[in-house]
């Protein structure tokens, strides 16, 4: 789980830099190791993870080899759990500048079950995750055209095209990548997992060395001849094999077949500097569209809500200084002739329906909002790299439990507001804290049943399970009765008109308000669903994003945009003198989430064509809907936000006798 080194370790960082600005710094990552010649490293190997099904599995649940001092796993924060990282130390073994050809070991014959295993794991496409000083395997593959495709991982095993034997890979040629450095003339301030500090002039000099800037691999099947291998043990000399192979010199996946394998390690010095070594990795595919389309996105977006707040701007003033401009006499004749938002003032701040689930969805809508743009502004910072596993998640975890506070207060402040009374409201602030929570925990918890029956490493542990309890009840809730406690205590908002006893009757519509309110979700959506792709990508096709400027941008046209569209439509129902424009002003903007979730839809059909199996389209939809009903959450409480204040301030500018 998440430890305080890692919420506080950027605060702290950003102190020492305060007291020693003249210093160059490395940030964000793992703090940098240095070796010498001939210093022993090893690999770490992660969850098996496929495209094809999104169910991740241990490493060791295949049959490979097994380290001499047996299985054990890495720490692991709450953010890794819960994406179903399992990363455990392996047998491979580095020498530092050494190159070498090793062998590792021979399998038992394959059992009937291993052998469905394996070939399952092989037809799924599942890749090994392996890593190498912080830094994932990366593989190469060159396409007919010669243009080469950069994965992370290496295949379990192939099948041939046509063909209806699988092959295993069992032998790896590894590229590892190495940059001098001189620790004389570079201060660095460390961060990471190790803690935070200065390194000092003496431990400069112990700091020469060598840090890994890359880590390459290239798998091949290898079929061994089992007497020379059987009279090898671990970490025995072999001769390099040159790969690919042909197929007869592969190994096949066979019940009683025993399985080899082997490896080589070849270093290579590398101009890449320590900072920049990530950037291999963060290149994303079709990086030239992504960033002419978002750009183009801005441009229309732009134009767009410039032409709304012009209109805007112009209808509501002209109205108004039209209507301040008149003596009282011809204010009430303009009053018994006006068919407009003047005529709904009695009855436009008359209290919504299930008003209290109102309050609660803006309250969390507060808070997921919260979370969002604060984890956003951290990774666009950098203080959330991919070098530190799970951290985005554990981050956004923590202040979405912390935003309680804000939640709370905002909700019963509202309710206050509705109500004219602060009684209830510690009913309001516990609905709050669990509205939102228990629906994903119900969710989360389907999930997890059907990721347990498939023995994957993706279902979230019973202690998690516990500790994410543990943090609702402990944090998330007593501050979100600690915000509503602080509502209750607040400067009291005043209408500025009064509400009349009997309700206005709305005049018939010519087609369903609903209609209007649906359709105002796609402008927010335009400037979303650019961004969407790659963001859905990274989470099913197991790319890096790290593009987190742009999204910064784009969430803060998205703020303007929703509060624009609510207001606008808040303003054409009033003028329709339909008074109920609560609900309307909430779903005016949160209507987003449909066509959120609409587009999750076409992008599971068309974009995860190979995603095979009922369960794992199951886990697509319950994870897709869980983030459709959170946008609509914070997108809907944006637009009731700024609706709320353009009525009382429409309002409270109109003289009422």
């Amino acid at each position: 789980m998440a430890t305080w080194a890692d919420l506080v370790c950027p605060i702290l960082l950003m102190v020492v830099l305060l007291c020693r600005p003249a210093f160059a710094f490395y940030l964000p990552g793992s703090y940098m190791h240095t070796y010498s010649t001939g210093d022993k490293i090893s690999v770490k190997v992660n969850s098996l993870t496929s495209i094809e099904t999104e169910l991740p599995f241990s490493y060791y649940n295949l049959p490979y080899c097994r380290p001499d001092e047996g299985i054990k796993k890495s720490a692991e924060n709450l953010g890794e759990l819960l994406m179903g990282d399992q990363i455990d130390n392996s047998p491979y073994r580095f020498k530092i500048n050494v190159n070498e050809s090793l062998f590792l070991c021979t399998t038992k014959p394959l059992s009937e079950h291993e052998v469905k295993l394996l070939k399952q794991r092989t037809r799924d496409l599942y890749q090994v995750n392996m890593i190498l000083d912080n830094l994932p395997a990366m593989r190469y593959t060159q396409q007919k055209n010669g243009a080469l495709i950069q994965w992370t991982g290496f295949p379990v095993g192939f099948t041939p095209s046509g063909g209806s034997e699988d092959y295993i890979i069992n032998h790896l040629k590894f590229k590892v990548l190495v940059h001098e450095y001189e620790g004389s003339g570079v201060q660095i301030i460390e961060t990471g997992e190790e803690g935070l500090g200065v390194i000092s002039e003496a431990e400069k000099k112990k700091a020469n060395g060598y840090e890994i800037v890359g880590f390459e691999v290239l798998p091949c099947s290898v079929k061994r001849d089992p007497e020379v291998v059987s009279k090898l043990n671990r970490y025995d000399q072999i001769d390099p094999v040159s790969c690919p192979l042909e197929l007869e010199k592969s190994q096949i996946i066979r019940e009683g077949e025993r399985v080899s394998f082997t490896y080589e390690v070849e270093f290579v010095l590398s101009d890449i500097r320590w900072p920049s070594r990530w950037d291999a990795y963060l290149k994303m595919d079709g990086a030239r569209v992504h960033w002419f389309s978002i750009l183009n996105s801005l441009m229309v977006i732009f134009f767009l809500a410039g032409i709304v707040f012009v209109i805007f701007l112009r209808t509501v003033r002209r109205d108004l200084t039209r209507y301040e401009e008149l003596d009282k006499e011809a204010q009430a004749q303009m009053n018994e002739e006006l068919s407009g938002w003047k005529l709904v003032v009695g009855d436009v701040f008359r209290e919504p329906s299930c008003s209290k689930l109102l309050c609660v969805m803006i309250g969390d809508g507060v808070q997921i909002a919260g979370m969002a743009v604060v984890t956003i502004i951290f990774a666009a910072f950098g203080f959330m790299s991919p070098a530190s596993r799970g951290m985005l998640l554990t981050g956004m975890i923590i202040l979405y439990l912390f935003l309680g506070i804000a939640a709370g207060y905002i909700g019963v402040r509202l309710w206050r507001t509705i109500k004219g009374t602060s009684e209830g409201w510690r009913s309001v602030s516990w609905s709050i804290s669990c509205f939102f929570p228990g629906i994903v925990f119900v969710i989360l918890t389907v999930l997890n049943f059907i990721l347990w029956g498939s023995n994957s490493t993706g279902a979230i542990p019973i202690s998690t399970y516990f500790v994410l309890i543990l943090l609702w009840f402990c944090i998330s809730v007593p501050l979100t009765l600690l915000g509503g406690f602080f509502g209750t205590r607040a400067e009291e908002i005043t209408y500025p008109v009064r509400t009349n006893q009997i309700p206005r009757e709305i005049p018939a519509r010519k087609y369903p308000s609903w209609l209007l309110v649906l359709g105002a979700g796609t402008l927010p959506f335009g400037t979303l669903f650019i961004e969407l792709f790659f963001i859905l990508s990274s989470i099913w096709l197991g790319r890096f994003y790290y593009v987190f400027g742009f999204l910064l941008v784009v969430l803060f046209l998205l703020v303007i945009v929703c509060a624009e569209v609510s207001v606008v439509l808040t303003y054409m129902h009033l003028c329709v003198e339909d008074w109920r424009w609560w609900w309307k002003a909430f779903f005016a903007s949160g209507s987003v989430a449909v066509y959120v979730f609409l587009y999750s839809i076409n992008y599971l059909v068309f974009d995860l064509r190979s995603l095979s199996g009922p369960v794992s389209a199951i886990l697509y939809m319950g994870y897709s809907l869980i983030m459709a009903f959170a946008i609509m959450l914070s997108t809907g409480t944006i637009g009731f936000l700024m609706s709320f204040y353009f009525v009382h301030y429409l309002f409270s500018s109109v003289k009422i006798d």
